[in-house]
């Protein structure tokens, strides 16, 4: 399924969506008193409230706020991979997608993961649907959307991996286990591809680049 297809929801928290749930109950089914209570609360405050309770509530699984110290905006990450001639790895992700959380869970947030792509990359992360910044890319201005068809992204989660000169190396769609993702980042830091070695040859020899 496609962006086009894909329907953007909110979705709250237990405690928030009980509050929300409350509010709405008392304002149908309370006494006069109860519901004039409710009417003395701003608008406002309210909302800053549900919106608060959220965000205590959350526990990283949304890709705005998951693991901030590690992944980086586009322009951030770059100037970092420049300074550092590091390899890099761009996350390009969606508030609807459903995989992308999956795999922050699942492969992201494992330790090893964690730390290798720590250690021998640059991350950063980039909003396919954002319109407003403009990001620079090998001498050009993009905006998200703009980059994101540059990179001929089509799912996601997507993830670009770029050489320590930033130069584009390939582009993998979908959701990656631990299990394969941890070995395509040592088959991309030693370069084996610059050998026309392809992965699976690469795990065939048991991450050999000779």
């Amino acid at each position: 399924m496609d962006a086009k297809e894909r329907i953007p929801i909110i979705l709250f928290d237990p405690l928030s969506s009980f509050i929300i749930l409350a509010f709405a109950s008392i304002q149908a089914f309370g006494t006069k008193r109860e519901r004039d209570m409710i009417k003395k609360i701003p608008a406002l405050s309210f909302l800053l409230l549900v919106v608060l309770l959220a965000g205590c509530g959350q526990k990283g699984s949304s890709k705005g706020d998951r693991n901030a110290d590690a992944w980086l905006p586009f322009d951030k990450g770059m100037a970092k991979a420049k300074k550092e001639k590091k390899p890099v790895v761009i996350d390009f992700y969606t508030s609807w997608c459903k995989w992308c959380k999956v795999m922050d869970k699942r492969t992201f947030s494992k330790p090893e993961v964690k730390e290798y792509l720590a250690e021998h990359f640059v991350t950063i992360r980039l909003n396919a649907e954002s319109t407003w910044e403009q990001l620079e890319y090998r001498g050009r201005k993009y905006s998200p959307t703009q980059l994101t068809r540059h990179f001929g992204v089509r799912g996601f989660p997507s993830l670009a991996y770029l050489d320590s000169e930033r130069k584009l190396i390939t582009v993998i769609p979908g959701f990656v286990q631990p299990e394969t993702f941890l070995p395509f980042l040592h088959y991309i830091k030693k370069e084996c591809y610059k050998k026309k070695m392809t992965f699976e040859e690469y795990l065939k020899k048991k991450g050999e680049c000779e």
